[in-house]
């Protein structure tokens, strides 16, 4: 979807660091509001690009792109929140 949508190939790799190994270090809290800021960007560019930010509504009534929403949300607060006391590397 990357490719096709005009974006070089080497933004896929983006992809897979974003949906694979972000969620692992948040999980995992080593290094998560690096690894939030990496899951926000990419579900960004997933709202944008699957969907175009268009309002259209599901089949349930509410908004299409809703889940990756979510996912957005969630990892702006912890970005902002921190991974709390049970982080890998916590202080």
């Amino acid at each position: 979807m990357v490719v096709s949508a005009g974006l070089p190939e080497f933004l896929a790799y983006g992809v897979y660091f974003g949906e694979l190994i972000a969620p692992i270090f948040i999980i995992l809290g080593l290094y998560a509001r690096v690894a939030a800021t990496a899951l926000v960007v990419n579900m960004f560019a997933a709202i944008y690009l699957a969907y175009g930010f268009s309002l259209t509504l599901s089949k349930f009534g509410g908004l299409s792109w809703e889940t990756p929403l979510l996912y957005l949300i969630l990892s702006l607060l912890v970005i902002l929140l921190g991974s709390g006391k049970y982080a890998v590397n916590s202080k």
